[in-house]
């Protein structure tokens, strides 16, 4: 039903803290938007009576409090002072694959060894069809897995090297958190299309997608991991305060590219990544906005009387729509931020909607609007993205049946005509809205019921975010220009013969 395009996935790593479980946990439970499949934690530790470090590992398909919903899990299941953590939406491989869920624990030549993974490799095919032919088994359709057996197979002798070897083999758009039986890696991908960061609690290293992870836990932000950068915690590292960092350098005639959909929708507006607070880029996208499509210019019967009134689809887009307004008033075009929509934040994903009158149930279960907000006002709405345009559609429907003056739809991103395979889950490109009619807007504004749809341009998206992340980094809009930054070798098909 979701008219929105699906997150990535949640990871999140401590090293040698006595609470490391609960801590992962807690990390999890702030980073649960960025994928409600199924959630992992994986922990290590030394047993003094079978004289070996143990991996111990408990996961699931289900929300993190529905997973961990048992004290001992994390009191006696998961010990140890280290732990890696993973929340999954599938971006590649099949979601009800047990076998999926990471993260993904193997014991080898080396080891036990972890790994938890935000993102899509790129040259997956190549690497599965050459696993193929020398005769690999594989447990799992993820590409995660790949990088297990690219470690396993590697002709280095020392375990880091090992992980450097196969970290050179493989591209795309990745993060990723491994655990060893004596330290903690973080990797962010040379491209930086995802974010990731490391903190500190009581002085213990951490890593997480964002920086939301670390508030929970009261630990502190330390600095993003930079693009291409391996960082290693040891116990060296967790007693000196240093932590190691290692350099994968970038694909040839490549840069950075960091995914400017994080700051439109998909992190949290607390969060801080690539080095920016996601509220203050966001403000900055909806004052982008109204300099593109000021209110006077949006609102046919522009009343000062009655002031138009400008709303958000809560709640991702909470604080694009705050910008509009105040850029609009500070310009000296009046208009009034109100709460018009209602958001129930107790709809489960398991809500059953067979068909299109039970999708439409769905969104009204999810949203229900304010009638004293709303009716003989000239009402625009303000939004972060559009998909398909379903949910917009009922979504207009019920502001319409409120006795709207006029109602107009702004976005604070272009529109999304292209598929990301760098980690993100869209619809086929036939289905999204701005190509089921040719990019003509009057006939999209027509199809969701408005009487006028206006969106940000590609060229106001990145200045606004640039703007308010001056960081010299480049930012990767693939899905509204179709320039992909990295070449694609296009798609990770699932296994014919795949357990489900």
């Amino acid at each position: 039903m979701s008219d929105k395009p699906r997150e990535y996935c949640g990871i999140f790593g401590i090293f040698d803290h006595p609470e490391a479980a609960l801590s992962t946990y807690y990390g999890l439970h702030s980073l649960q938007h960025r994928g409600q499949e199924s959630a992992g934690i994986v922990t290590t530790y030394f047993d003094e009576e079978k004289g070996k470090p143990l991996m111990p590992a408990y996961k699931d398909f289900g929300l993190v409090l529905s997973v961990f919903d048992k004290p001992k899990i994390l009191n006696k299941i998961l010990k140890g002072r280290s732990a890696i953590g993973h929340n999954r939406y599938s971006t590649s491989g099949s979601s009800k694959n047990p076998a999926n869920i990471q993260p993904f624990r193997v014991h080898y030549r080396n080891g036990n060894l972890a790994i938890g993974h935000n993102g899509n490799l790129s040259n997956a095919k190549q690497i599965r069809s050459r696993f193929r032919k020398e005769g690999v088994l594989f447990q799992s359709t993820s590409d995660t897995e790949l990088i297990l057996h690219l470690i396993s197979h590697s002709l280095k002798q020392d375990q880091m090297s090992q992980i450097m070897d196969a970290l050179h083999q493989i591209e795309g758009a990745y993060c990723l958190v491994l655990l060893t039986d004596d330290k903690l890696i973080g990797v962010r991908d040379p491209n930086g299309f995802r974010p990731l960061a490391l903190g500190k609690k009581d002085g213990k290293f951490c890593l997480a997608s964002e920086t939301c992870a670390f508030d929970i836990n009261g630990a502190e932000y330390i600095r993003d991991v930079e693009p291409g950068e391996v960082i290693v915690i040891d116990q060296e590292a967790s007693d000196t305060g240093e932590v190691k960092s290692y350099l994968i350098e970038p694909r040839e005639g490549t840069k950075t590219s960091q995914c400017i959909f994080e700051y439109v929708y998909f992190s949290r507006p607390d969060s801080m990544i690539f080095g920016e607070m996601v509220d203050k880029v966001r403000r900055n996208l909806g004052k982008a906005l109204a300099k593109e499509h000021p209110i006077d210019e949006v609102v046919k019967h522009y009343n000062f009387d009655k002031k138009p009134v400008v709303i958000s689809v809560p709640d991702s887009s909470n604080t694009a729509a705050i910008g509009y307004a105040r850029e609009n008033e500070k310009n000296g075009k009046a208009c009034k931020y109100d709460i018009g929509l209602i958001r129930n934040h107790y709809v489960g994903r398991t809500f059953i909607s067979p068909g299109q009158k039970s999708r439409e149930q769905k969104v009204r279960t999810k949203f229900n609007p304010v009638r004293g907000v709303i009716e003989g006002r000239a009402v625009i709405i303000v939004d972060d993205s559009i998909v398909r345009g379903t949910t917009s559609q009922y979504l207009v429907d019920m502001i319409r049946s409120c006795n709207p003056l006029e109602i107009h739809f702004l976005v604070s991103s272009p529109p999304i005509i292209s598929p990301c395979y760098y980690g993100m889950d869209f619809p086929s490109p036939e289905e999204l809205i701005a190509n089921k009619f040719d990019r003509d807007i009057e006939r999209m504004a027509k199809e969701i019921g408005v009487d006028s749809l206006r969106y940000l341009s590609a060229e106001g998206l990145v200045e606004a975010v640039k703007t308010a992340n001056p960081s010299g980094y480049d930012y990767c809009t693939a899905c509204f220009t179709s320039q992909y930054p990295v070449p694609v070798n296009f798609g990770v098909e699932k296994e014919e013969n795949e357990l489900v």
